[in-house]
C-alpha cells in the first residue's frame, strides 16, 4: 500500500440485513434443538464464511430433497423456494423450518394473489438466482423474466390486460427502475408494485456507495462472488466513477490496488458478516492505513419474528 493511503472511511450501513440475521439465526437454533445434521436446501445466504462456519457445525447444504433422509430437519434458504419444492419436502415428512426472508415472502404472496384475479406476470432478475427460480416457481405459467431493457422487447405474455411486474430484491435499483419503465412503456397498463420490491436493505446500501464514492478514491465491497447485492454494490461504484474490489475476506485484498490512494472506502453486502469487515480492516492497517472513520447513514433496526417451533422449550 502506497504512503498515500492513510484513511478508511466505513460505509453505514453496510453488512448483515434482518433478513440475513433471521436466517442463519433459524440455523442456529435449529442446530441446537435438533442437533447435528441439520440440512439446508441451498447456501442458507450467499457468504462463503457463513457457510463454512455452519458446515463446521452440523449444517448440510443440499440442492436436492432426495439427498435429505427421511424425518430430517430442513431448512429453506433465505432466497426462497418454488410451489414444487415446498409440495416435495412436505411429501417427504421432513421437519421444515422456512428461512425465507419475509420481504421475498411478500413478493410471493402477492404474485398468488394476483394471479387467483387472472393477472400474468413480469418478473424482473437474474436469471438462475435462487430467489428468481423461488419466485417464478409460485406458479406453473404465466410468469416470464427480463433480466434487461432488451428482454423487454422480446417479451410475449399471453395477455396483457391483466398484467403486473414483480422484482428481484436484491437488484440494482437504477437498472430495475429502467427497466421497470421499459415495461411500463411497452405496457401502458401493467400493474406495478404499491411499494418497490427491491428491499430496504439493498437500497440502503447502493444509496451509501452513491455517497461513499464521492468521499474516497477507491471502495472494498466485502462480500463473496454469488451474492446478488454484493455484486450491485461494486457494479455502482465502478458506474459511479471510483474503482471498487469484491472480496470474500481479508486474504484476497491486494496492495497493488491503492497506488497512490489516499482514501478507501469500505462496505458489505447484506450477506456479509460484521466480523470480515473488522478483519479487513486489520488487513490494510497493516498495509498502512492509520484512521478509520464511520459515514453517517440510515440506522437499521428492522428485527423479523422467528417460525414458532425453534425456542429450546417449545413443542415443534
Amino acid at each position: 500500500m502506497s504512503e498515500l493511503t492513510r484513511h478508511i472511511i466505513l460505509a453505514e450501513p453496510r453488512g448483515f440485513c434482518a433478513g440475513v440475521d433471521r436466517a442463519i439465526e433459524i440455523v442456529d437454533r435449529a442446530l441446537a434443538k435438533f442437533g447435528r445434521p441439520i440440512y439446508v436446501r441451498h447456501e442458507i445466504v450467499h457468504n462463503t464464511h457463513v457457510v463454512n462456519d455452519l458446515k463446521q457445525r452440523g449444517a448440510i447444504f443440499i440442492e436436492e430433497l432426495s439427498d435429505v433422509p427421511p424425518g430430517a430437519t430442513l431448512v429453506f434458504s433465505a432466497h426462497g423456494v418454488s410451489r414444487a419444492v415446498q409440495d416435495e419436502a412436505n411429501a417427504r415428512g421432513f421437519r421444515i423450518f422456512d428461512a425465507t426472508c419475509p420481504l421475498v415472502t411478500k413478493v410471493h404472496v402477492e404474485v398468488a394473489k394476483l394471479h387467483k384475479e387472472g393477472y400474468e406476470f413480469i418478473m424482473i432478475g437474474h436469471k438462475g438466482h435462487p430467489e428468481v427460480e423461488g419466485t417464478m416457481g409460485q406458479l406453473s405459467e404465466g410468469i416470464y423474466l427480463v433480466e434487461d431493457v432488451a428482454d423487454v422487447a422480446t417479451v410475449q405474455p399471453r395477455q396483457t390486460e391483466r398484467l403486473a411486474v414483480v422484482t428481484q430484491t436484491t437488484l440494482s435499483v437504477d437498472d430495475a427502475a429502467e427497466i421497470a419503465s421499459a415495461v411500463k412503456a411497452r405496457f401502458p397498463q401493467v400493474r406495478e408494485p404499491k411499494h418497490q420490491d427491491i428491499c430496504y436493505a439493498t437500497q440502503n446500501r447502493q444509496d451509501a456507495i452513491k455517497l461513499l464514492s464521492h468521499q474516497v478514491d477507491i471502495i472494498i465491497v466485502v462480500g463473496s462472488p454469488a451474492s446478488s447485492n454484493s455484486n450491485r454494490l461494486a457494479e455502482l461504484s465502478n458506474r459511479l466513477g471510483t474503482v471498487a474490489y469484491m472480496v470474500d475476506g481479508p486474504e484476497d485484498v491486494q496492495s497493488a490496488w491503492f497506488d497512490g490512494k489516499a482514501r478507501v472506502g469500505l462496505t458489505a453486502g447484506a450477506s456479509a458478516p460484521e466480523l470480515l469487515v473488522q478483519a479487513v480492516i486489520e488487513r490494510l492497517r497493516a498495509m498502512g492505513a492509520i484512521s478509520v472513520q464511520k459515514m453517517d447513514g440510515v440506522v437499521e433496526n428492522l428485527k423479523f419474528p422467528l417460525p414458532k417451533g425453534l425456542k429450546l422449550d417449545e413443542l415443534f
